[in-house]
Order: structure tokens, then sequence, then C-alpha cells
């Protein structure tokens, strides 16, 4: 979270010019609602090619300058909302939770509710870990909002604190199912390259060796499709974005991913089908190896069927 006024500013890349203000910078501020930016566009907190503008739906063009200021935020009041959750495991140290597609894992401004978090600090009846304070209680990593899959929670800070040292030290399996276009050509290969800011288009990240971070993605093929594959992803670092980056790196783009992938809509999916199938740790009390597998959702088994049944 920002502790105090900050300016976001870029110049419009070709691949995004002709999109609405409004989505371009909901694109890159991923934790702000696209309302919220609505809200700062209408009140003059954004500047094109040096001038105010207050028009939310103005499209961009190549090369525009685009100043957004993002006032100092307010102190958030996370709430507990009883909001139905998947939970897979459970006990008095850590829940495992198969998020569903489309839930935040925790509130931003002008997204307060509705989220993992305010979904948990009701089930757990405020028995969650401190460790990343008030807006993230017991959130030990993330996935995307748009992703669906596993995800844990610590209940106590020292279960906090084992899980994220195990996540730091690449021991914990996480192993990801996905759609991508086209075919590989082999069965399985190793992603090592580093992620960052994409230099041409800073509203995503991307492979890159200025102010990047090492990203390590080891992947298999599971099912050909010719211009589709059905692959599992296993990360061995977790960088935001990490497998579509390194799928769209391999030009690979994962189905439904239009930041990273074709804008085009297939399947009728307008999100990325990708999901967080297992997951596994030491128990930080027991010291016992721990594993949980769930089933694709029902829309990733959709778009399988129709490409084994040939489209």
């Amino acid at each position: 979270m920002m502790d105090k006024e900050q300016v976001f500013q870029f110049h419009v890349s070709e691949d995004m010019a002709g999109e609405r203000m409004d989505v371009v910078l909901a694109a890159s501020l991923e934790e702000v609602s696209r309302s919220y930016i609505q809200k700062l566009i209408e009140t003059g907190r954004l500047e094109l090619n040096g001038d105010v503008c207050r028009i939310k739906k103005h499209k961009v063009s190549f090369g525009d300058d685009i100043k957004l200021t993002l006032p100092e935020p307010e102190e958030i009041e996370v709430a507990a909302e009883n909001i139905p959750l998947e939970i897979v495991y459970e006990d008095d140290d850590l829940v495992i939770i198969n998020k569903a597609k489309g839930m935040a894992v925790h509130p931003a401004p002008g997204n307060e509710s509705g989220t993992l978090v305010n979904a948990v600090m009701h089930h757990c009846r405020g028995s969650l870990s401190s460790i990343n304070g008030k807006i993230r209680p017991g959130i030990v990593h993330r996935i995307d909002k748009d992703t669906s899959g596993l995800i844990m929670v610590a209940k106590t800070d020292t279960a906090h604190r084992a899980l994220a040292d195990q996540l730091a030290t690449h021991s914990v399996t996480r192993l990801y199912s996905a759609i991508v276009y086209n075919n590989f050509a082999d069965d399985a290969g190793t992603v090592d390259a580093p992620i960052g800011r994409d230099p041409k288009n800073r509203l995503r990240n991307a492979v890159t060796d200025t102010n990047a971070r090492r990203a390590v993605t080891h992947y298999q093929v599971i099912e050909r499709f010719g211009k589709f594959t059905h692959i599992e992803a296993q990360l061995e670092t977790g960088r935001t974005h990490q497998i579509r980056v390194h799928m769209a790196y391999l030009k690979h783009p994962i189905v439904g991913d239009q930041m990273y992938g074709p804008k085009k809509k297939v399947f009728g999916t307008e999100t990325q089908l990708l999901h967080a199938r297992k997951l596994g740790f030491v128990h930080p009390k027991t010291g016992e190896y721990m594993e949980f597998e769930t089933e694709l959702p029902e829309e990733f088994m959709r778009v399988l069927d129709k490409l084994r049944d040939g489209l």
C-alpha cells in the first residue's frame, strides 16, 4: 500500500493505443479498482499531455503522456464479511482455500469489500496472523484476482513465518494448470528468465534485464490440441504474473489473458484460464509434508471438453 501521494506516469505504447483511459490505468494499477480510478479522473487528478483530463472514456493515442496523481490513501477499515469459501483444509495454524476466479485476495482503495481477507476474517473470527498488517491479515502469498485455485492463509504469526520461509527457499510445491495458445516443440521445459516492469509498456511485466528479479517456471505438456495446449506449470520462484509473463515470452500466452495475449476472446472467456491446482508444504507445527489438490474449475473443463471434441 502507498503511504503518501504518488505520481504514476508513462507514455502510451502502440499496443495500448485506442483503449479507454480508465481501462489502461486499471490494467496497470491492479490493486486499485476501476471505479476508484474513474473517480480520480473525474476529480482532476489525471493529466493528458500536460493538461487536466476528466474524460474517463477518452481513447488514448500512441505517444500520449499520461500522469495520474494518486492521493495519500485513507486507512482502510477491513470488515469481516460472511462470504462463502471453499475450505480444503483447516487446523489451528492455517487454512487452505480454493479461491474462486474474480475474488481479489486483499482490500485496496476503491475495493474494500468482497475480498478473500474479508471472508477469512469472518470465517476465522479474527484468529489470523498479524505480520502483514490490517489489510492483509493471514496472507502468506497471493494469486491474481482472475486466477482460481489453492492459497494458504496463516492463523498465527509463527505459522506465517514458517510458511514464508519455505516460500523464500522455494520449497513450497505450487503447480498450476493452464490452457495456452500454440503447440510446443517439446513435452517439457524450464523458463529461467528475469521479470520486471516492461520497459516498452509500463502497464505490465515482462522478461527484461532492467530492474528485474530472477524467475523460474517449469512446464509440462498435458494435452495437445494443435492451436492450443493444456499444460502444467510449476513455480520455483513467485514473481507477479510469473506464469503469464513466461508463457507469453515463449509465444504461448494463456487463453483469455488479454494483458499478455491476444485481445480477441475465444471460448467465451475474458480472463486467463489459469488454476492453482496443487499446493504442498511442510506443516509449521508438525513438520509433516502436506499436499493438497483441487479439481479444475467448471469453465476450464468446459474449454477442455470443446478442444477434445475438436471445437
